[in-house]
C-alpha cells in the first residue's frame, strides 16, 4: 500500500498516537482534553496525504527543499500555522512543539513499514515525499510560534513601557515641588538635580521603548504636523543636553529659511537621540556641532562630533534596533544603560516625515549624521 493512501485509512490511529505522546508533555497538557492534544493533528496528515499525489517536477522538489517553492499545499500550511499559534497559546515551549512532529514522522514511518510485505522504489519515494510534507508543516508551525512569541514579548514591553510611566511622573513632579517649595543647601540642590535628570533620562528611555514596540506591532509612527522653526527646536535640544553634561560645549550653525511643517514632539525626539548618541560616542570633552541649512525645499540638519568612528562593518545595522555599536565606549556615562533604540526611533522619524538619513564615520573626519526633512 502507499503511504499516501496507508495515511487516510490509518488517520484516526495515528492520531490517536500522536494524543497519547501529547499527554505526555506536561505541565501543559495536564489542563488539556482530547479535542486539545489531537489539534490539527488530522488535518495536517490528510493535507500531507494530498501534497504526496500531486505531481512534483525535480526542480520544484529542488525548490521546495529550500523553502523557496510554490504553496503547493495551503490547507497544510494553515492547520499547521494554526497549531503553531494554539501550543503556544497553552503553554507548549518550542522544544516540545517540535517533538510532535518528531513522534509523528517516526509513527507514521514505524507503522507504515509494517504493513509493506516487499518494499519497492515507489515506496522510497513515498518516504521522500512524506518527509517533505512534515518539514514543510513544522517550518510553518515555528513560524507561526516564534511570531506568537514575537508579539507576546512585544504586548510584555508596551504595558512595562506604559506602567512606568506614571511612577516616572511622580518621581519628575516632587522633585520639582521639592525644589520649589523647601529651602534646600546647595549640596540637596545637586540631589534633586540629580533625580530630575535621571528622571528625565529614563523618561526618554521609556519613549524609546514604547516607539520601538509600536513599530514592531505595525501601528507605525504616528505625527501631526504644524508649522516650526527647526533651528529653534536645535537650539532648545542644545540646551536641553548640555544640562546633564556639565563639559559639553556644544556648537550650532544656522544658515538660509529652516520653517517647515514637522511634528514638534517628533523632531524633539530627533534631536534629543542625534544629539545624546554625538556625547555618549564623541570625544570625552563634548564637542558636537549641529549645522541647520534650508533652501527653498528641505532643511538639512547634520550633527559632528569627534571621538572613536563607528565601524565600517556597523554602519549596515546602525539603525537596527536593540544594536550597540562595537565601537562604543562603554566606560562613558549612560553607556552601559542603553537599550539601542536611539537610532531606531531616529530613522522611525525620518521616515514618517519621508525624510533621508546618512551617517559618514572615519577617524580623520570624525562621525556625521546627516537628515534631510522636506519643509512639508
Amino acid at each position: 500500500m502507499r503511504l499516501s493512501q496507508f495515511i487516510v485509512e490509518n488517520v484516526d490511529r495515528i492520531v490517536d498516537e500522536w494524543e497519547q505522546f501529547a499527554a505526555t508533555i506536561t505541565p501543559a497538557a495536564d489542563a488539556m482534553d482530547s479535542v486539545a492534544l489531537r489539534d490539527h493533528a488530522k488535518a495536517i496528515l490528510l493535507a500531507a496525504s494530498r501534497d504526496m499525489n500531486t505531481a512534483q517536477t525535480a526542480s520544484e522538489q529542488q525548490a521546495k527543499a529550500e523553502g523557496e517553492g510554490p504553496e503547493k499545499t495551503p490547507s497544510l500550511d494553515r492547520a499547521s500555522a494554526s497549531h503553531g499559534e494554539l501550543r503556544h497559546a497553552v503553554g507548549f515551549d518550542l522544544v516540545q512543539m517540535t517533538s510532535e512532529f518528531r513522534h509523528l514522522r517516526a509513527c507514521v514511518i514505524r507503522l507504515w513499514v509494517k504493513s509493506v510485505d516487499s518494499p519497492d522504489q515507489n515506496h522510497l519515494h513515498d518516504m521522500i515525499r512524506f518527509n517533505e510534507t512534515i518539514d514543510e508543516a513544522l517550518a510553518e508551525s515555528t513560524a507561526a510560534y516564534a511570531e506568537q512569541v514575537n508579539r507576546s514579548r512585544d504586548i510584555f514591553l508596551a504595558i512595562l513601557g506604559h506602567d512606568l510611566r506614571a511612577p516616572l511622573q511622580a518621581v519628575s513632579m516632587s522633585s520639582e515641588m521639592l525644589e520649589r517649595k523647601v529651602q534646600l543647601d546647595p549640596p540637596a540642590l545637586s540631589y534633586v538635580a540629580a533625580i530630575k535628570n535621571g528622571a528625565r533620562h529614563m523618561g526618554a528611555m521609556v519613549s524609546d521603548l514604547l516607539e520601538f514596540v509600536r513599530s514592531r506591532l505595525g501601528t507605525g509612527m504616528p505625527i501631526e504636523k504644524r508649522l516650526m522653526n527647526l533651528g529653534e527646536a536645535c537650539r532648545q535640544a542644545l540646551e536641553e543636553a548640555s544640562a546633564g553634561q556639565p563639559t559639553c560645549t556644544p556648537t550650532l550653525h544656522i544658515k538660509g529659511n529652516v520653517d517647515g511643517l514637522w511634528d514638534p514632539s517628533r523632531i524633539g525626539q530627533l534631536l534629543q537621540n542625534l544629539i545624546g548618541n554625538a556625547l555618549q560616542h564623541g570625544a570625552r570633552q563634548g564637542e558636537i556641532t549641529l549645522s541647520v541649512t534650508g533652501t527653498a525645499e528641505a532643511v538639512t540638519v547634520c550633527v559632528h562630533n569627534r571621538g572613536t568612528p563607528i565601524d565600517q562593518e556597523a554602519l549596515g545595522t546602525l539603525f537596527d534596533p536593540l544594536v550597540r555599536s562595537p565601537s562604543e565606549d562603554v566606560t562613558l556615562p549612560g553607556a552601559s544603560t542603553s537599550l539601542g533604540l536611539g537610532l531606531f526611533i531616529v530613522k522611525e522619524v525620518v521616515d514618517a516625515h519621508h525624510g533621508e538619513i546618512a551617517v559618514t564615520s572615519t577617524q580623520a573626519e570624525g562621525t556625521t549624521f546627516t537628515v534631510v526633512l522636506p519643509k512639508n
